[in-house]
């Protein structure tokens, strides 16, 4: 507690790191404070109503398919020439893919307001209290300004606060939902029979299931490269690591696994006579049937190394790193370090897309045992990975703030990592 304590002393100490995590919650407070500003035109009375009616069915697919515009364009650099050219531009470059990325929110925003708003004129009804073309507009009008203001609000963050700004918004999103899945579990398990002691059970279930996440984000296999001497005054090689993460791929596995999961229950909707509540399509509208968690759990793996495939490169890590001068030791350059790093890549991948998967159906393991559905959702899936994954990102920031002034980091021993390890691989 003691070193706890001298920690947020040191934090404190330094200024410019003090500026920045106060600017962050500043502009986390405005950004929680405009959630709870209602839609002009909506009778706030409803919402409650409206919001169990618009979950699922068509309006849950365009929720599921909102991919931000951040996400889509990283896609584009992995696979269109013109964004992977402007990815090695530097600065340049960079400056050119966040003005792309912002015209795409707008188009983005607006595309995804049209459905949200043709939703809610056909389940709102009476909550609706202006004239629904006048409603059309604003509402379109509304949504596309306010994702613009989230946007920048994220920029700043990154700009003038600490850690990733999109990241922190997305997770403070998740998050403002843990106390109310919290008391709704702790109600129930009081209410309903168990006590205390199954949701003192849950909570360190779940604190080891976190832990294991942790692991599971920073988990890095490094393969050793030797670089030849270079200039009169260098007497040796120099000796660096490639990290090959274990999770290379993130969150999108599940995000795609969750998509192609959804497909079935909705394309059923424009067939009449498909009955969505009997068959095989009834497994895969419920979340907690056995065949829903294998094909899901099978996606995840599936995709895990089909994203894997797409960013991580070894022909070109190869050559770059011949251009530079290096090697791994006992390996020959060129094709023979192309195929060496793959075969690892390989498997390390195995066991890490079995970890995702696990964790993406680790939700429907805690609804079987009874857990409800809103504080289940903590137990994996894309929310856990984010939450862990940003809170490490803003944590090695700190860690470095605290570091290049001479203080202690955040860990009495090794180093704090986020999911974006710098070495030598960093920008292979």
């Amino acid at each position: 507690m003691k070193s706890f304590f001298n920690t947020l002393k040191n934090i404190y100490n330094i200024e410019d790191l003090r500026n920045r995590i106060m600017i962050t919650l500043g502009l986390i407070l405005i950004y929680r404070v405009g959630t709870y500003v209602v839609l002009p035109g909506i009778n706030p009375a409803q919402l409650d109503e409206l919001a169990q009616q618009s979950s699922g069915g068509v309006l849950g697919l365009v929720n599921l398919f909102a991919v931000s515009a951040s996400i889509a364009v990283q896609l584009l650099t992995l696979a269109v020439p013109y964004f992977q050219k402007l990815q090695k531009e530097g600065q340049t470059g960079k400056r050119q893919i966040n003005q792309i990325t912002r015209y795409l929110t707008v188009v983005i925003t607006a595309a995804q307001a049209i459905g949200y708003v043709a939703n809610l004129r056909y389940i709102a009804g009476e909550a609706i209290i202006i004239n629904p073309t006048l409603f059309y507009f604003s509402t379109i009008i509304v949504l596309t300004a306010g994702t613009l203001f989230v946007m920048w609000i994220g920029e700043k963050i990154s700009d003038k606060g600490i850690g990733n700004g999109i990241s922190i918004l997305i997770m403070i999103g998740i998050i403002a939902n843990l106390p109310f899945a919290l008391v709704a579990e702790l109600s129930s398990r009081m209410n309903e029979g168990g006590g205390l002691v199954p949701f003192i059970i849950e909570i360190a279930i779940l604190v080891a299931i976190v832990s294991a996440v942790i692991m599971l984000v920073q988990g890095v296999r490094r393969i050793p490269v030797q670089y030849a001497k270079r200039g009169e005054n260098q007497y040796g090689g120099v000796r660096q690591f490639i990290p090959l993460k274990v999770n290379s791929a993130g969150v999108m596995p599940i995000i795609f696994a969750q998509a192609m999961m959804f497909l079935p229950s909705t394309v059923a909707q424009f067939f009449p006579g498909a009955d969505p509540n009997t068959g095989i399509l009834a497994s895969f509208s419920d979340p907690t049937s056995i065949p829903y968690s294998i094909a899901n759990f099978a996606l995840v793996v599936l995709f895990t190394y089909f994203y894997t495939a797409l960013i991580v490169k070894p022909v070109q890590m190869a050559d770059d790193m011949k251009k530079n001068g290096g090697f791994i030791p006992g390996v020959k350059p060129g094709k023979k370090t192309a195929e060496f790093i793959d075969s690892v890549m390989s498997r390390i991948t195995l066991p890490g897309s079995i970890f995702l998967g696990l964790v993406a159906i680790m939700p429907t393991f805690a609804m079987m045992f009874g857990i409800n559905q809103q504080f289940a959702l903590f137990f994996g899936g894309t929310s856990l990975l984010i939450m862990v994954g940003v809170v490490l990102d803003t944590l090695q920031q700190i860690e470095s703030h605290l570091l290049m002034r001479q203080y202690d980091g955040l860990m009495k021993s090794g180093k704090m990592k986020g999911r974006s390890t710098s070495s030598v691989g960093a920008s292979l």
